[in-house]
């Protein structure tokens, strides 16, 4: 890492006492709560702190890290767990694009792999479940990296893929229905309320330097999607495109 480097992490990821895993400070990773407080971090009231991690115990909005935008490379790894039925995600690019977290036995998300758990949501689901079971800790990374995008989950990649080729063009275009971007850079780090309790702990992050590369799987496959999740799918894209339109035909004064 060169100083130049070293010095925009510091300035956007300052110092925090949470002890970082040695094999990561060489790396420029930063640690993003200090396991004590809410220090640079913004929420309604509805975030406590257990035993160093940050704990969604009622509803009232998401827990927003304020101290500076997300790199436009970078890669962040957490930690995170469920309770029963649980739905949540950490939102790391403006708009809606979003590390899924997830309870898989979800009824009417967990069913469908590009809303189940480590998916980009409602754009490219996993290569596989890893989660652990309710109440575990599950390890998580997300790597961006130019336009190529992988998520991991307890230490599998499951997730990568260059978000300009050609063969998943679909998934990205998906995804615009639900008002995603993938281009879209300089936003906050959110950790989303959806009124389940949900902890995240050891959120760390670096700034990934010009020189080093990020190549995509090429063997890639995200897991298929059930025909019954996939004409759910399809019923809630109908939805989503009949609101813009009334929405379009609203701003331009017709009714």
């Amino acid at each position: 890492m060169n100083l130049k480097h070293a010095l925009l992490s510091l300035a956007l990821f300052p110092a925090a006492v949470f002890a970082l895993d040695p094999a990561e400070t060489p790396l420029g990773f930063i640690a993003l709560a200090d396991g004590k407080s809410f220090n640079g971090w913004k929420h309604s009231g509805n975030w406590e702190l257990q035993d160093g991690a940050f704990a969604c115990i009622r509803n009232g909005g998401n827990l927003t890290y304020e101290v500076g935008p997300v790199p436009d490379d970078f890669e962040l790894r957490f930690e995170w767990k469920v309770t029963k039925h649980c739905n949540s995600g950490v939102y790391y690019r403006p708009g809606q694009v979003e590390y899924q977290v997830l309870d898989d036995a979800h009824p009417g998300h967990g069913d469908n792999p590009r809303q189940s758990a480590a998916s980009v949501f409602f754009c490219m689901g996993p290569s596989k479940r890893a989660t652990r079971p309710v109440g575990e800790w599950n390890t998580a990374r997300i790597i961006c990296k130019g336009t190529v995008i992988e998520h991991w989950l307890n230490a599998e990649r499951v997730l990568s893929f260059d978000y300009t080729d050609p063969k998943w063009a679909k998934e990205v275009e998906l995804l615009g229905v639900r008002g995603g971007d993938l281009t879209g850079r300089g936003g906050k780090l959110l950790l989303q309320d959806h009124g389940q309790a949900v902890w995240f702990r050891n959120l760390r992050m670096r700034t990934i330097p010009a020189a080093e590369k990020l190549v995509p799987d090429p063997t890639f496959t995200p897991l298929p999607v059930p025909p019954a999740a996939l004409a759910k799918e399809e019923g809630r894209v109908r939805g989503m495109l009949a609101d813009k339109a009334k929405k379009a035909a609203t701003a331009k004064g017709v009714k």
